[in-house]
């Protein structure tokens, strides 16, 4: 990757003074930035594909929303134990209610 930055600077260093040795000094100076934008670009873009897939992402993702289920089962079933005998009271307070209007 240093190689590829040192020569793309070389060669945007070197086409710019020929630009301002061989053109008048406005056209050389779209030239030399158009050169080090190039260089700087093919630089940036010489590791374009390493990055990771989508597929590789959604599987991290997918692991780590597994995890995260899994540390949370305790609580889940703390709550759904709640809820059961929660509902219990209801209906046993419902039977109470029924026998007591009949």
């Amino acid at each position: 990757m240093t190689r590829r930055w040192a020569l793309g600077g070389a060669v945007a260093v070197a086409g710019s003074l020929a630009a301002f040795l061989l053109l008048d000094p406005v056209i050389a100076t779209f030239v030399a930035i158009m050169l080090v934008t190039v260089a700087v670009i093919a630089g940036l873009a010489g590791d374009w594909d390493r990055h990771s897939t989508f597929e590789e992402r959604e599987l991290e993702r997918a692991r780590r929303r597994k995890e995260k289920w899994e540390r949370g089962a305790a609580a889940r079933e703390r709550d759904r134990v709640k809820w059961e005998a929660h509902r219990a009271r209801q209906e046993a307070k419902n039977a109470d209610q029924g026998e007591q209007a009949g």
